[in-house]
């Protein structure tokens, strides 16, 4: 995560660490000088990213197919140069970066709740300079490289730490990230994701020896420098006074600079004099205010030594990979071949947080595009929190004694102060038990990969039906079980919802990236964008469910390429809303009509099987623009749910869907309902939250026009 300010401190005070390179020249070189070995770049994937991502869109959920064209066009560009890549992903959130997760996740809703401010007023995606990434970004990056044949590595520790030691070790010709820490470690060159040109292959490279001279310092200073800068091991608010003396005593003060810079300068003067010993680190962590920790300094530096490398600050000891290697004895899973599968799986990017939960009981959950003052929709990590619940029931099924360990959860959702962690209860997704892990994941034939689907479906509440789903298409029947979930968890979810939702699935296949980004919207809808995080956060828990169900489905068939674009979302869900007919919603496309039909009529099934039906709710061209906070709801810190409750109840019980074996014959309208006579407070209720101005009229109408409704009229929505 890198020291703040050291990467603005090179570029503005240090021009001369600044070089300006061709990536081109330097393989170039590298193949002259090591014929044998080809050039490779490790690549610090989580800060590149951010990058990467340049479609125009990106709050309604994500422009994936046009982002999986970009990534393609970047890798060949290196492959032209005869550039290897090897691409590196976070794959823990390691105990003593806790603290710094936790705050910038904070942080990050405050970024998120301004996005959706802006959206209500303005009906349109905010500028660049708003920019958050499409939820679940990074993993679904992750799989997309590897995907596309690319190296990929998901690290058992944090990842700028493993990419220095991987360059180091494998003689790369640099490192490509944006993160002011590989100015720290003694590694092979770093180079910058956000200077680089991609068609010319030039970029900066940042030079650590420059720095260390413009510093007055040595190459072993740097830890201890990063380490009385602030960083994510040494918190910030902890040196100020430190600082103070600094500047104080500082013989190089510059009024032209800013208080950080003449920091940087007079923590390095204050360093070059201090001799380079063990007791010269020990004397500095008496004298700071380090609380009750005393070791922070010492750990502080240690991290940033790589395998082989010793400091003068610190006495030598156990390396890290002798310290990985314990880690079988604490973790929850004491199978050695399910936790060896499990470690190699993770690595190599084939499964998605399977191992986290084996090794150490706990997984995280950044933020999501999610609007906190929408009070019908619970955050993602609530709604999917049922599913999860089943898969830890599967992966921890050999508890001892038959009681399962909780899992720490840090999901961010509104209403979670992220104080700490969520211990979640496992729950068996089947009555009678879960089946045997090793028999899921080790054993083969037509019943074990039956065996496997069926577990699958069953952790999304779905015990039927698939004989139907394994005659569609995978990424199809994946996201059908989606939405069945989706449908039964969340009941304020309208027939207008599923209509966009499988309009989406349908209408995407065949489209080009380069036909969807030329889509254009008029307006965009907040509910929608919310919608589209919701069930991009689906798909990570499709993800999640399938590794650990030994893969009834390949990782490919659940990626959101196959079945899901936020543009494409975002005007299926205007036109469902509208009430537009199907020819409109199908874009005219009359072989969609039956598959469309079927599709709805098997998930609005499977929701009545469950006691859930499906109500029409347009929306129309009313946007949601209230502010008001939800409430948290307890239901949801509920660690247990036996059977299926659905949290959220529609308030709209005055509409029924009917017909669920599909439109009558003749038809092409998207919203087929029964309107049933409503009591005066709920149309009052619905009047006060649309922002009715004229309350005191409506109600004289309504209560005129009572006795002349109907039992029953059928609405047709065109």
């Amino acid at each position: 995560m890198g020291i703040k300010g050291l990467q603005g401190f090179v570029e503005r005070v240090c021009p001369d660490a600044c070089r300006t390179v061709d990536l081109r020249e330097i393989a170039q070189k590298h193949c002259i000088d090591h014929p044998d070995s080809p050039p490779v770049i490790v690549v610090d994937a989580m800060s590149c990213v951010r990058y990467w991502y340049t479609p125009e869109s990106w709050v309604c959920g994500g422009q994936w197919r046009e982002f999986l064209a970009i990534l393609e066009d970047f890798i060949k560009t290196f492959m032209a140069a005869d550039i290897k890549l090897v691409f590196f992903f976070d794959g823990v959130v390691e105990s003593k970066k806790r603290d710094e997760w936790i705050k910038r996740r904070l942080q990050n809703n405050k970024e998120i709740a301004r996005v959706f401010q802006f959206i209500k007023i303005h009906r349109k995606q905010p500028g660049r300079e708003m920019f958050v990434m499409p939820s679940a970004l990074p993993t679904f990056t992750r799989f997309a490289l590897k995907s596309l044949g690319q190296k990929t590595v998901c690290t058992l520790q944090e990842a700028d730490f493993e990419v220095a030691a991987y360059g180091l070790q494998h003689n790369c010709i640099g490192i490509l990230g944006q993160d002011s820490d590989y100015l720290i470690y003694n590694t092979c060159p770093y180079y910058s994701i956000e200077k680089l040109c991609l068609d010319r292959l030039v970029t900066v490279m940042y030079s650590r020896e420059d720095l260390c001279r413009a510093l007055g310092l040595s190459l072993t200073h740097l830890p201890l420098f990063a380490c009385l800068l602030g960083n994510d091991v040494v918190p910030e608010n902890l040196l100020e006074g430190f600082w103070h003396k600094c500047l104080v005593s500082s013989p190089r003060k510059n009024n032209s600079y800013n208080r950080r810079t003449n920091i940087f300068f007079a923590v390095a003067n204050y360093i070059s004099k201090v001799p380079q010993s063990y007791s010269s680190l020990k004397h500095l962590e008496d004298i700071l205010p380090l609380g009750s920790d005393k070791t922070l300094l010492y750990r502080g530096v240690e991290s940033y030594l790589l395998p082989g490398q010793q400091s003068p600050w610190i006495p030598p000891k156990v390396t890290s990979g002798q310290m990985f290697s314990l880690q079988q004895e604490t973790a929850m899973c004491q199978d050695k071949e399910i936790f060896q599968l499990a470690k190699k799986q993770h690595v190599q990017s084939e499964n998605y947080t399977i191992f986290n939960i084996l090794s150490k009981g706990e997984i995280e959950c950044s933020n999501s595009l999610e609007d906190e003052s929408d009070t019908e929709i619970p955050g993602q990590a609530l709604i999917y929190r049922p599913a999860r619940q089943h898969i830890y029931s599967i992966l921890l099924e050999s508890g001892k004694g038959g009681a399962y360990s909780f899992v720490k959860e840090w999901f961010v959702y509104f209403g979670n102060p992220l104080q700490q962690p969520e211990l979640i209860q496992p729950v068996q997704p089947i009555p009678g038990g879960t089946p045997n892990l090793k028999t899921l994941w080790f054993a083969k034939g037509p019943d074990v990969e039956k065996q496997r689907y069926s577990t699958f479906l069953a952790c999304f509440h779905l015990h039927d039906g698939m004989e139907y789903l394994r005659g569609l298409e995978a990424p199809v029947a994946a996201f059908c079980c989606l939405l069945v979930y989706l449908m039964m968890q969340v009941s304020s979810l309208s027939m207008e919802d599923l209509n966009a939702f499988v309009a989406l699935v349908l209408c995407l296949k065949g489209k080009s990236a380069a036909e969807l980004a030329s889509l254009q919207l008029a307006q965009v809808d907040s509910r929608g964008v919310h919608l589209g995080a919701v069930i991009v956060r689906g798909l990570s828990t499709l993800l999640m469910a399938n590794s650990a169900c030994g893969f009834p489905f390949r990782m490919d068939d659940l990626m959101p390429w196959q079945v899901f674009d936020g543009k494409l979302f975002q005007e299926k869900y205007q036109q469902s809303h509208r009430g537009c007919s199907l020819e409109e919603l199908l874009e005219g496309n009359e072989s969609l009509y039956t598959p469309f039909e079927n599709l709805k009529s098997f998930i609005c099934k499977a929701c009545m099987a469950k006691k859930r039906t499906i109500h029409s709710r347009p929306r129309g061209n009313g946007f949601i623009t209230g502010t008001r906070q939800r409430e948290f709801n307890p239901r949801f810190q509920q660690t247990h749910r036996s059977s299926f409750v659905p949290p959220y109840h529609n308030q709209m019980r005055g509409f029924l869907w009917r017909n669920p074996q599909g439109f009558p014959q003749g038809k092409k309208n998207v919203c087929t309902c029964v309107f049933r006579i409503v009591s005066i407070n709920t149309v009052t209720s619905l009047c006060l939250y649309a922002g009715c101005v004229c309350m005191s009229a409506v109600i004289l109408w309504l209560q005129q026009s009572v006795v002349k409704l109907v039992s029953a009229v059928v609405v047709y929505c065109h």
